[in-house]
């Protein structure tokens, strides 16, 4: 063997061994994860999951409501974040005149280098009052939503509403970003041929370049989704902190993330830091649903444009 065979078959290795690092890693995290929540789910099987009961006296615990606060916060965080995010982007990749791309796509970015911790001050001093002064009376008693149940109770300001606007500006950047990036890669002679075709700026934009990036764009947005599932000290600044479960957007609520991390350094047993365990191993199993079925509707789109 010789020198170069014996370096090409080092770097191999090293290589392999480098990328096996992050399974390992995912596997030993979901391990430990799991080992540390097991009491819980044994002794409340999977209705641990769709109880609402949280009483650390008694050791009864039920991590539904911190479940339904992390589904509706992230839901709404996308029905926020989405149209804006894909809108940045079409004006930054069609619209936008050379000058002004670059200012503004860094003024995007900069939005995801902000620490968390920041949002949460900002929606304390800002955001709520402003929700509980304007825009929840606003809805309620202008728009005379206020006897739906999305808009129905008094408005207090910290609410699954402020958690869901918050963790769409935080998500806006992640998903302006990939879009960008996507549309700009969209081959010239796509928008070319459907110009040529007759195709006003809109039909060039909806026919030919939205479907081509469309894998993307999805790809995109499921990343945000990924990011809202698991933010936690925003959220729980805003949020209000209460296991309940509200049909109502007015309401506080918990998310599993602001409930690990509001009661994890308060836990009084055994029980109650397996439970807390519990739910963030809910969350992880969460989180990796959403990671697989993103990979797949990027896969089948892909698939259908190359059919």
């Amino acid at each position: 063997m010789n020198t170069a065979d014996a370096g090409d078959r080092a770097y191999r290795v090293t290589v392999a061994a480098m990328a096996m690092v992050v399974p390992l890693l995912l596997l030993l995290v979901s391990v430990e994860v799991v080992r540390a929540g097991w009491p819980a789910l044994h002794r409340f099987g999977i209705a641990f999951f769709t109880r609402s009961a949280w009483d650390a006296v008694n050791g009864d615990f039920g991590a539904a409501p911190a479940v339904y606060g992390t589904i509706v916060s992230s839901i709404l965080a996308l029905v926020l974040a989405t149209p804006l995010a894909v809108g940045s982007a079409l004006f930054l990749s069609e619209f936008a005149p050379r000058w002004l791309q670059q200012p503004v796509a860094f003024l995007v970015d900069l939005l995801a280098a902000i620490p968390s911790v920041v949002y949460g001050l900002w929606g304390i001093l800002v955001l709520i009052p402003w929700l509980r002064e304007t825009v929840m009376p606003f809805l309620a008693d202008t728009l005379k939503l206020g006897n739906t149940p999305l808009f129905s109770g008094p408005a207090y300001g910290n609410s699954m509403l402020a958690a869901g606007i918050i963790l769409a500006i935080m998500i806006l950047p992640y998903i302006a970003a990939v879009t960008r990036e996507v549309l700009l890669a969209v081959p010239r002679s796509q928008r070319e041929a459907a110009l040529a075709l007759g195709a006003t700026r809109w039909e060039m934009i909806r026919d030919a370049v939205l479907p081509h990036a469309r894998s993307g764009i999805i790809g995109g947005i499921i990343l945000g989704l990924g990011r809202a599932l698991g933010e936690t000290m925003a959220v729980t600044m805003v949020i209000g902190n209460t296991h309940e479960i509200s049909a109502s957007l007015f309401s506080p609520g918990y998310t599993m993330a602001s409930q690990i991390a509001n009661e994890f350094s308060e836990a009084t047993n055994d029980m109650h830091i397996s439970a807390l365990m519990a739910v963030g191993a809910g969350l992880f199993a969460i989180t990796l649903v959403v990671n697989l079925l993103a990979r797949w509707l990027v896969s089948r789109v892909a698939g259908e444009r190359t059919a």
